[in-house]
């Protein structure tokens, strides 16, 4: 199959725009849908995939919404398959400005080898809402 490079609208000077989704059979959605009201009360503008998403369709809706952050929550253990693919789309897509962040159940040596390949940020469980909200508002910025 070809790649193709999909044309993105240029990036604009506005608040972040952020694509929540939960990847593979994961459907542990209580803890992603309460980051997406924190962040969408803090002023952040929030588009949330649902359940049972792939990263193929969720790295295809963050370039056609024209998103600044992707953010996965993943708690069935799927983050060694998720993250990498997701990452790697993104640059074969031409869309290496799009990051990555996520939380869920990761242990500590899987969130060194993420980082590494190029998730921005990954939250545990229990990570304070404002913890999350601080990296999504400064991203831009950084």
């Amino acid at each position: 199959m070809p790649k193709i490079k999909i044309k993105r609208k240029p990036k604009t000077k506005t608040k972040v725009r952020v694509l929540l989704a939960k990847a593979g059979l994961d459907g542990h959605d209580r803890g992603i849908k309460i980051v997406a009201k924190a962040l969408s009360e803090a002023g952040i503008n929030i588009i949330y995939t649902g359940l049972h998403q792939t990263p193929e369709s969720v790295i295809e809706r963050a370039i056609e919404e024209n998103v600044d952050l992707i953010g996965f929550s993943i708690l069935s253990g799927a983050h060694m398959a998720v993250f990498p693919r997701a990452v790697k789309l993104l640059k074969e897509k031409g869309a290496r400005d799009i990051g990555v962040f996520g939380g869920g159940i990761i242990p500590d040596e899987d969130i060194k080898k993420l980082k590494k390949m190029g998730v921005k940020k990954l939250f545990g469980s229990g990570t304070p809402l404002e913890e999350i909200i601080e990296f999504v508002k400064n991203y831009k910025s950084s």
